[in-house]
């Protein structure tokens, strides 16, 4: 069955607060002493928090104490008391990130059931059970190049359908573009796909007149028209991608545990000819596989959601997964941005697992082509972030998901307390000159540590590949990928004060109302970015790099240089942001296979599609 919906009727402007009653935690299998969908026991899950809770509590300690030795040398000022307390802010998100990625190689490397121990429902999807649930298929647009959207909607509907299953799962367009000549053209392929799919399944187009409540209101709209159709809905972006036989595995372990609410898939980079996404994408690749195995380890059933290439189950999402409207004006009052990590935590609430499966299995994304691009996407994420401040009080949230909003806070108010204590270097070392006893060797010692910990998930991601059989030869053989990494452990240091400074410009911003982010189309596709753009962006930077490099220049050369990892990236902001946007240097990474992922190399069947659809 085809049909088309185009406005036909308006989409709710307000979401309501979840229904009394759906705050429960009492299913039968709770009782027992096991999680809502009897994958674990709650007390060996609660032992794993507590012991990460100590590991991460202890190693913080250290590091304060450390700090306080260096800081203290001389007697304390008040620049002593401003860095120690930003390191408190700042310090807590790489800590865990050190014992996610240390907990996460030992269950790849030092453990034979790792996945096992994370992911006990993985097994079911392996199983050759016959499919009988109903799956929506979803994809949700805004002024986005259709015709690369539904080739992508296009190829795993393909994929989906080579897997034998297909019939079982059907598949939307959910449109918010206002652009009229773009909705004239999603409106046409929508046509001519239906046209041609027949009586084969259903396909339907929908545009609403507005975008209230940005993507969550789409999805909202969805699960009000045609969710009580459905048992299950799998939300993709326009630029994301799954196979058929991921999807139908993720649907087979849903299908088996009823109390399984949401199951995310580990979403990678997707092959891209730009520089800057081949490069960001490589470090990610490496990174996440470790850091998601160890974080799922102790997260268990209240993971995250990302808000695509995720299996969701439509009822309790509809009924108890209701985001508020929040109070006060925009930027951080109104519609919530970063919807998908509130909704996360609604639907454990509501009595159902959020998990994930930490499976590099069929499961992909574009990444943004230039530094600037995503600038953009990263402040739309903190804007959504910071909203939580304002969510922190939902009724009837476990303690473990009131702690993933608040993580998700500190991540970006960690920034700008780094950028605070960089600015303050000139002082402090001014401060620190004449100090006959000065803790030379404890303060180096303590940087180093740091620095360690702060690249230690890229570190194990990197082992993890170089121990695992045929790791190195996916990713183009071992001599190309040591390259690799070293190209990118230079990008990763420059970016990363590029992306802090700029947030934390942001978050200054929004403290007198005069950050804004929009939601619209995303750029894709690789393209060079001119002198003019770059430094109408990243000014800022190359300001705050002639104040550090000036002062320290002249009063300490030997602090300056031992800086160059975290302070390097202003001053070479905008060159850098040029250079890895030209489509040349992309092409010459992508000839030379360099920054190149496993798809780059073996690209699988539904890219090969995708790239073949891409294809005039």
């Amino acid at each position: 069955m085809t049909e088309t919906a185009m406005n036909e009727r308006p989409a709710p402007t307000t979401f309501q607060p979840a229904a009394q009653g759906l705050t429960l935690d009492a299913l039968p299998l709770s009782a027992t002493g096991m999680t809502p969908a009897g994958l674990q026991e709650k007390a060996v899950l609660s032992r794993r928090r507590w012991l990460v809770l100590a590991l991460n509590l202890a190693t913080l300690a250290g590091l304060l104490f450390g700090l306080a030795q260096v800081l203290g040398a001389g007697g304390w000022t008040a620049a002593d008391g401003a860095i120690f307390v930003a390191f408190l802010f700042g310090a807590p998100w790489t800590v865990l990130g050190f014992w996610n990625a240390v907990l996460g190689f030992w269950l790849l490397h030092g453990v034979k059931d790792g996945l096992e121990r994370v992911a006990p429902f993985a097994a079911a999807g392996d199983l050759p059970t016959p499919i009988q649930v109903r799956t929506a298929v979803l994809m949700t647009l805004r002024n986005e190049d259709p015709a690369r959207a539904f080739a992508r909607l296009h190829v795993v509907k393909k994929s989906l359908n080579a897997t034998g299953e297909g019939g079982w799962y059907d598949y939307f367009v959910l449109s918010d573009t206002n652009d009229p000549d773009v909705a004239a053209a999603e409106e046409r392929l929508a046509a001519a796909w239906q046209q041609e799919a027949g009586e084969d399944c259903r396909i339907v187009y929908r545009r609403r007149s507005d975008n209230a409540g940005f993507k969550a209101g789409n999805v909202r709209d969805f699960c009000e028209r045609w969710g009580a159709d459905y048992e299950l809905m799998l939300p993709l972006d326009a630029d994301s991608v799954m196979s058929g036989e991921a999807i139908v595995k993720l649907t087979r372990m849903m299908q088996a545990y009823p109390n399984l609410g949401i199951l995310q898939s580990l979403v990678v980079g997707m092959p891209s000819q730009s520089a800057f996404a081949r490069i960001f994408q490589f470090g990610m690749r490496q990174g996440m596989r470790p850091y998601t195995m160890g974080s799922a380890w102790w997260i268990g059933d209240c993971g995250p959601f990302w808000g695509h290439n995720a299996l969701v189950r439509i009822a309790p999402f509809r009924d108890g997964c209701h985001l508020p409207v929040l109070p006060g004006r925009p930027p951080l009052g109104g519609a919530v941005m970063s919807h998908d990590q509130v909704e996360a935590t609604l639907m454990r609430r509501a009595g159902y697992e959020v998990r994930v499966l930490p499976v590099e299995d069929g499961s992909w994304e574009e990444n943004p082509p230039t530094m600037l691009d995503f600038a953009k996407r990263d402040l739309r994420w903190c804007l959504g972030n910071l909203q939580y401040l304002k969510l922190m009080d939902i009724p009837g949230l476990l303690p473990m998901s009131r702690f993933q909003l608040f993580w998700a806070i500190l991540m970006f108010l960690g920034l700008p307390a780094w950028t605070l204590m960089i600015a303050l270097l000139p002082l402090k070392a001014i401060e620190d000159r004449g100090i006959a006893d000065y803790p030379t060797g404890v303060a180096a010692g303590l940087y180093l540590l740091f620095l360690a910990m702060y690249l230690s998930p890229k570190l194990a991601g990197l082992a993890d590949i170089l121990l695992r059989r045929g790791g190195a030869a996916a990713y183009g053989g071992r001599l190309r990928f040591v390259a690799s990494a070293a190209i990118e452990l230079v990008f990763a240091f420059l970016q990363g004060a590029v992306s802090s400074f700029r947030t934390t410009l942001f978050m200054i911003g929004l403290l007198f109302g005069r950050s804004r982010i929009g939601w619209g189309g995303q750029a894709r596709d690789a393209h060079a970015l001119s002198l003019a753009t770059a430094f109408a962006g990243l000014w800022p930077h190359l300001l705050f790099a002639l104040y550090l490099f000036g002062t320290l220049a002249v009063i300490s050369p030997v602090l300056l240089i031992w800086s160059l990892p975290l302070t390097a990236g202003y001053l070479l902001a905008i060159p850098f942001a040029m250079a890895t946007a030209l489509p040349s240097l992309g092409a010459w990474f992508a000839r030379r296979g360099l920054c190149g992922i496993p798809e780059d190399f073996d690209p699988p069947p539904v890219l090969q599609a995708i790239r073949a659809e891409a294809r005039p």
